[in-house]
């Protein structure tokens, strides 16, 4: 399949994980992308597997003027900005009660003002083409309530509902934004958070009603259809990628008689 052929995007957060895998999945179906990520060492190397319709670019997305130069100078090296993927993530994890505001507020820098950043760049650019297409990176936790992670579901329900703003405003210029909220996702950063406590990666897949943890694949499918001309009526929504759990109603079972 070539559905990307001869666009060009950047997907942040892609050295590895969800991100990578959208990224690699973009270049084998034709497009040009840059990948951003903060560690140079690992961004190289993901870069170097991803071939020479690749170009790698260390930026911490907190840096708003880095972020929407990035963009604009992507767009004047090429002629065309077809597709972002805002991807990159950052997880606080603590009890409200304890939670500095900074830390707090460290969810929200990346995880929402950077979107906010790239999208408007975008935007902006892909207005003016007359098409163009978003995908921003959202998270089950922005759907359902869980302890000790309030900063972290706050940012990815903000980005939801900014993702359904934005596509209301681009709709007219045929520029499409929509949000995935993926599940628990094999990554190695998931694998490393959750392989520290025996069996607790086969409990939190056993709570799945699919039984199982979700593959970056099967988010980088469900992605780069949103991007794609298959999905041309398709903007403003948010797809859920976690294995039924968003559905799932959990009721204790009856006591035995």
């Amino acid at each position: 399949m070539e559905r990307f052929l001869g666009q060009v995007g950047l997907v942040t957060g892609a050295s590895e994980g969800i991100g990578y895998a959208i990224a690699q999945r973009l270049i084998h179906e034709g497009a040009h992308i840059v990948i951003c990520g903060r560690r140079p060492d690992v961004l190289k190397a993901a870069a170097d597997r991803l071939g020479d319709r690749c170009t790698p670019a260390v930026l911490d997305v907190e840096d708003s003027m880095g972020l929407a130069a990035l963009i604009k100078k992507t767009h004047a090296q090429h002629g065309r900005f077809d597709l972002l993927v805002n991807n990159a993530m950052h997880v606080g994890w603590s009890p409200i009660a304890v939670t500095e505001l900074q830390a707090f507020q460290q969810d929200f820098r990346v995880n929402v003002d950077a979107a906010f950043v790239s999208t408007r760049a975008a935007m902006s650019l892909m207005q003016e083409q007359g098409q163009g297409a978003i995908v921003n990176v959202a998270s089950i936790n922005g759907l359902l309530a869980i302890d000790n992670m309030a900063a972290y579901s706050a940012s990815k329900a903000a980005l939801i509902h900014f993702s359904k703003c934005a596509a209301m405003e681009a709709a007219a210029a045929n520029v499409r934004i929509n949000v995935i909220a993926p599940g628990v996702i094999s990554t190695g950063a998931t694998v490393d958070a959750l392989g520290g406590i025996p069996g607790y990666t086969e409990a939190v897949a056993g709570g799945v009603p699919m039984n199982r943890l979700g593959h970056p694949d099967e988010v980088a499918s469900v992605a780069c259809f949103l991007l794609s001309d298959e999905a041309s009526y398709v903007t403003g929504v948010c797809l859920s990628i976690d294995g039924g759990k968003a559905a799932q109603l959990v009721v204790p079972p009856p006591p035995e008689s």
